[in-house]
């Protein structure tokens, strides 16, 4: 077959793509989606329309029609299988009852540190499968996925634990939250005892993977980071600037276990083997060995055998000997692996993670040659090559990135052109480094050094890119934005071939763009210039700003993520406040203060009553302290001046005292605990209700107090217990909830939804609209939103 350096024009107007299979896998994908939904209404109605096309393809006399009907109910039936042997048995049932228990449990994933999550502190999560299980008198052998959660002091040495050790510990089961891929949770509160170390072959795996992080231990702390996050996916040791500075850029694809990742690997080894005169199947046993390692290396995850998958779906789609029939089967062999992948795991129907590999490959599958073949014209092969593969898989997954943060990267094509070139030496090396490490320290150093300095460009690279002020801009998530978003990168890749010919045209544009980056605001139009409250996207939490005067702000909570508020406050350009107000003492209230604190001055934190949880109350005391900021509690119906606002403490009422309502749970002593302020500023009254519950709102009805408001923040996040005569008494005109896209609690909830928009209020929320600026216009109040 001829090599591909002999057809400069591979990918032109002559290839023709096999689409034979792509409706039959979109089919699959629908099937195993619905298929793994909790309600069955959606199954029975899927299963109808699969049985209607598998009759209509019938009697058409249309095989591929008739083909995606007997798909859809064939997915049908073996997801709800699959969904159906997972809930049920003794594990599903003792998570009904929330039982505890003893079990031995083999560890199968890398423990994962999460974020606070409502009044849970930060913890660990790890994925395993219990082997035994002992509870409620009965003992059971089995093999059940479920997933970890260790809080407190034992998570540290949870960190230390190798995968693939079996484990004897002690949890409460919980029932897992909308569609899970596991059974149920185990809450894990102390110590796990290690029973059994992993296998032979794991604990080589994990030699390895020392050995490489040992190979890059004298370099700086970034470049430790990012090349484990190259080579292995191991992001454990990125920080949060470096990783902030790669979603700007567009750049997380690389740092995660990714098709298109595993691809620039491949794309590399092929390159080289076809220079050193490699061959037909010995070019693609090289191919095949280099998965193989991959996987080995980066252990056999649903995620890693994905990236596999989709990496075996480039070899095949460049064409391991880079011939034209390679490119036009592409789209069949992706057809293929997700067909197959869907039928193992039922469940990567429903991963983000899932839907950018399938893009990605579709990308490369799709543009990456013609592109490459383009570039080849003025550029060396292998370079054309590292710049096409990362172009049209950052293009091709673009609308589902910006469906999940809410922005575009405008500077992610040029970052992800200048750092493709450096992906896979960096990548080859770290590997290098990871395989040389069992033979020779030294020369897995020297290789661990190269791969290391060219982690260092590409971090480079993206430091720079996120500091342009113009690098990502807030888009609307609404289907008419994603809408668009998909023409815009569809009208940019047919015009990328006519492009990429050009190399001056291509060069001069580049510099366009980083010129217009350097000129253009991160935000156009934010903060609007006349806003008087905003409240921040902060995640699943709280964290509101109240404009007290010029570069001077009221803040009122400061959500689960220091960073997101840091940022917020800086594009507010707020430099001080005279007074913090925490309304209570959970995570997503309070976690945010060390950032809301570093380089601002403050006057004086106000605090809820009720120092409890002790966690987090004792934090708070403590960076006061260290700080010499005046803790206080103010009293119940007390009125100060901040600046232009005036405060009047209405809640909350009563005598309060902690009790425990079962482990994990939320106290609702400690949310009626919460501060209620009732906030006038230039003619705005916003009334602010921190987690509040029905009990807390009626109380503070009975008070008589003035709750009067224009705005009114929607207490605990929307949630679904609220007193309606409460909102009704407020009779704000804008209702504002604070929630986290896509939140496990389903914030704000249909039902309070219903009640707000029943009172004629108009509905505001972060999870959607991002942050919430609160603005006086000449007619009244107005609102503008981030997205």
């Amino acid at each position: 077959m001829p090599d591909q350096a002999s057809h400069p024009a591979v990918g032109a107007a002559e290839v023709r793509h096999d689409l034979r299979l792509v409706p039959l896998a979109a089919a699959a994908w629908a099937g195993m989606w619905l298929s793994t939904r909790d309600t069955s209404w959606w199954m029975l109605a899927a299963g109808i329309a699969g049985l209607v096309i598998l009759v209509a393809g019938i009697w058409r006399g249309v095989a591929l029609l008739a083909c995606a009907g007997v798909v859809v109910i064939s997915c049908l039936v073996l997801g709800g299988a699959h969904a159906h042997q997972l809930r049920s048995g003794p594990v599903s049932e003792l998570a009904a009852s929330r039982a505890v228990v003893a079990a031995d449990l083999i560890m199968t994933g890398e423990p994962r540190q999460q974020p606070a999550k409502g009044a849970r502190p930060p913890y660990l999560s790890v994925r395993g499968v219990v082997v035994s299980v002992d509870g409620r008198g009965q003992q059971w052998k089995l093999r059940t996925p479920v997933l970890v959660t260790v809080s407190g002091p034992a998570a540290q040495a949870w960190g230390g634990v190798p995968v693939g050790s079996r484990l004897r510990l002690s949890a409460r089961v919980l029932p897992p939250q909308g569609a899970a891929d596991f059974a149920a949770v185990l809450r894990v509160k102390g110590p796990a005892k290690v029973v059994a170390p992993p296998g032979p072959g794991l604990r080589l795996v994990e030699r390895v993977r020392a050995g490489l992080r040992q190979a890059v231990s004298g370099r700086s702390a970034d470049q430790r980071a990012l090349v484990p996050a190259l080579v292995l996916g191991d992001t454990s040791r990125m920080g949060t600037d470096l990783h902030a500075d790669f979603q700007t850029t567009g750049l997380t694809h690389l740092n995660a276990v990714s098709g298109a990742n595993l691809t620039l690997l491949l794309a590399f080894m092929l390159v080289l083997a076809r220079q050193l005169g490699v061959r037909g199947w010995w070019l693609r046993g090289v191919g095949l060995a280099g998965v193989i390692i991959f996987v080995a290396l980066c252990r056999t995850e649903p995620s890693v055998l994905r990236a596999a998958a989709m990496g075996l779906v480039a070899l095949a789609a460049l064409g391991a000997d880079g011939g034209v029939r390679g490119i036009r089967r592409g789209l069949r062999a992706l057809s293929v692996a997700m067909i197959i992948l869907l039928v193992i795991d039922p469940w990567l129907s429903r991963s983000v993670g899932f839907a950018l590999s399938v893009l990605a490959s579709a990308g490369i599958v799709w543009w990456a040659g013609r592109w490459s073949a383009v570039l080849s014209r003025w550029l060396p092969r292998l370079l054309a090559e590292s710049i096409a593969v990362p172009l049209a898989a950052q293009l091709a997954t673009q609308p589902v990135v910006t469906a999940i943060s809410g922005q575009i990267s405008v500077v992610g094509i040029v970052a992800n052109a200048l750092a493709g070139p450096l992906v896979g030496p960096a990548t080859v090396l770290g590997f290098a480094a990871a395989g040389l490490s069992l033979l020779s320290p030294v020369l897995a150093a020297v290789a661990g050094f190269g791969a290391a300095w060219c982690a260092q460009v590409i971090i480079w690279i993206a430091q720079l890119g996120a500091q342009l002020p113009g690098a990502a801009l807030a888009w609307p998530t609404s289907p008419a934005g994603l809408l668009v978003t998909g023409m815009a990168v569809l009208g940019m890749a047919l015009l990328m071939p006519w492009l990429l010919a050009r190399p001056w045209l291509s060069l001069g544009l580049s510099v366009i763009l980083v010129l217009a980056l350097v000129k253009g605001p991160a935000q156009p139009g934010w903060p609007p210039p006349d806003w008087v409250m905003v409240a921040c996207d902060v995640g699943q939490g709280d964290g509101l700003v109240i404009k007290v005067g010029p570069h001077q702000g009221l803040v009122v909570d400061t959500g689960p993520d220091p960073e997101l508020m840091d940022r917020c406050l800086d594009q507010l350009g707020i430099t001080g406040m005279p007074l913090v107000v925490l309304t209570h003492f959970h995570a997503d209230h309070v976690s945010g203060l060390p950032a809301v604190l570093a380089g601002r001055q403050v006057g004086e934190i106000w605090v809820s009553p009720l120092a409890s949880p002790s966690s987090g109350a004792g934090a708070v005391a403590a960076l006061a302290g260290q700080r010499q900021i005046k803790l206080g509690v103010p009293a119940l119906g007390e009125t100060v001046q901040a600046g232009s606002a005036r405060l009047t403490v209405i809640g909350p009422v009563g005598q309060l005292s902690a009790t425990e309502t079962g482990l994990g749970a939320e106290n609702s002593t400690e949310n009626n605990a919460s501060l209620v302020l009732r906030v006038t500023v230039d003619g705005v009254r916003v009334l602010l209700t921190g987690d509040v519950e029905p009990s807390g709102q009626a109380a503070i009805l009975q008070t008589g107090a003035d709750d009067s408001a224009d705005v009114l923040k929607i207490p605990h996040h929307g949630s679904s217990r609220q007193d309606a005569d409460f909102f009704r008494s407020s009779h704000a005109r804008v209702a504002i909830a604070s929630a986290g896209i896509d939140n496990d609690y389903g914030h704000p909830a249909p039902r309070t939804v219903h009640l707000v928009q029943s009172l004629g209020m108009t509905l505001l929320r972060t999870d959607t609209q991002g942050s919430i600026a609160i603005i006086r216009t000449e007619r009244g109040i107005g609102a503008v939103t981030q997205r």
